[in-house]
């Protein structure tokens, strides 16, 4: 049997490359008006951003997904190079790089709006197939759900990858767009995908359940997906995970002030999987992506440059392999 602590493999995220564009307002955006703020380009993209939080946790990662041949997918990829995240990436010359503005309000909390770019047009003839034959984990995020393409190619990935072994896990993206897709077709998607950990956020759950109570919520995934390790993420209240061989545990979030929830989750999702695809320790990945996630919140931006503090709150967690 394969010790999952020396497993080689890599961990595969696919999905969405981007560029952002992170706005935070000083004061109230008027109709005509103009304010002072502060304002950040960086590489971005939800699946982009895991890997490298998987990769900066000590986990082998890989990217894979379509990038606009211009400047924006350039710099976007090498980036990723940068942090060490293996890009896997097709260049379009037809369809430009995506832009990601992340309008973030005075709390910290941001609003998205996503432009269609490259990333959105994967298919399945496009996939490397020997790499997710041979990968240790896929991750997928519903943005490569929620339009065809490059939803067929989501779902040729994670068929690859189950049939050779790989575990697989879904972040469902966006409450918003399941809301536009519509709640009984999302869930039908999802049908097709034999995920073995979700990463819903709270306001995710209550679009995918129909509950607003967080535990009520988790009673539904557990009905739902059965054989899944569910993981809710309730901002400063923590986390909720519950599992086929896990009891329902409450994670208390970090006391960190936020500046900026931005990438929070997709922080989260990439330390949780580092540490657990090593340690098979469901509760201690969830406490050490709940470090990351209240260190990334305190900072501006995704991927902030990482520091001791980061450093710190990663050493108690460190698994080999």
């Amino acid at each position: 049997m394969r010790d999952p602590a020396r497993d080689p493999r890599p961990l595969v995220s696919l999905g969405d490359l981007a560029w952002d564009v992170l706005a935070k307002p000083d004061t109230l955006l008027l109709a005509g008006g103009d304010t002072t703020g502060r304002l950040e380009l960086s590489g971005g993209g939800s699946a982009a951003n895991l890997a490298v939080w998987a990769q900066r946790c000590g986990l082998s990662s890989h990217f894979v997904g379509k990038i606009g041949r211009d400047h924006f997918g350039e710099l976007a990829v090498a980036e990723l190079q940068d942090e060490g995240v293996q890009p896997q990436v097709l260049w379009s010359g037809e369809h430009r790089t995506g832009v990601v503005l992340a309008l973030i309000d005075q709390r910290g909390q941001r609003a998205m709006l996503s432009g269609q770019g490259a990333d959105w047009e994967l298919l399945p003839e496009e996939l490397p197939v020997s790499l997710l034959q041979s990968a240790r984990h896929l991750h997928l995020t519903a943005w490569s759900l929620f339009r065809d393409p490059p939803r067929g190619a989501a779902l040729e990935a994670a068929r690859l990858a189950h049939q050779s072994g790989a575990t697989l896990s879904l972040d469902p993206g966006s409450f918003q767009m399941i809301q536009q897709v519509g709640r009984e077709a999302f869930l039908a998607v999802l049908d097709h995908i034999p995920f073995d950990v979700i990463f819903p956020n709270a306001d995710e759950a209550v679009a995918m359940s129909g509950q607003a109570d967080h535990q009520r919520a988790m009673d539904w995934f557990r009905e739902r997906y059965p054989a899944a390790l569910v993981v809710l993420k309730m901002d400063e209240q923590g986390a909720l995970i519950d599992g086929p061989q896990t009891i329902r545990t409450h994670i208390p979030a970090t006391r960190d002030t936020l500046m900026d929830a931005t990438g929070a989750g997709d922080a989260f999702g990439g330390a949780f999987l580092a540490h657990y695809l090593r340690s098979h320790d469901p509760l201690g990945a969830a406490e050490c992506a709940t470090q990351v996630g209240g260190w990334v919140i305190s900072r501006f931006g995704a991927r902030p440059p990482a520091d001791a503090d980061l450093q710190a709150r990663l050493q108690p967690y460190l698994v080999q392999g």
